[in-house]
């Protein structure tokens, strides 16, 4: 017997409820300047139910080659790399229209 998902109903296997929540995730990637003018890039609006986020913040900063931490449902990252989160986050499989620089 197959499991069902408690969502949507469908076998494990057929289950599409992780697809449907990358798409309803508006994620904002933005710069702020923290303390002695250092640029840091924080990536907001991942749910963390669906989204593992240390996992996910271990990829970006192996991908960006920087430093970082996942904490209050963000992830910071050292350094300007809002471009290279970006296209990241869209191989993922998050939708490019709702991946927002500022």
């Amino acid at each position: 017997m197959a499991e069902v998902c408690a969502i949507c109903g469908l076998p494990k296997d057929l289950c599409a409820c992780s697809e449907i929540g990358k798409e309803q995730q508006r994620i904002r990637v933005r710069l702020e300047t923290r303390k002695f003018r250092r640029p840091v890039t924080i990536v907001d609006g991942l749910n963390d139910k669906n989204a593992n986020l240390p996992g996910m913040a271990q990829k970006l900063k192996n991908s960006c080659a920087c430093g970082g931490t996942a904490k209050n449902g963000q992830i910071i990252l050292q350094g300007d790399h809002r471009e290279k989160v970006r296209q990241y986050l869209i191989t993922v499989g998050y939708p490019e229209e709702n991946v927002e620089l500022q």
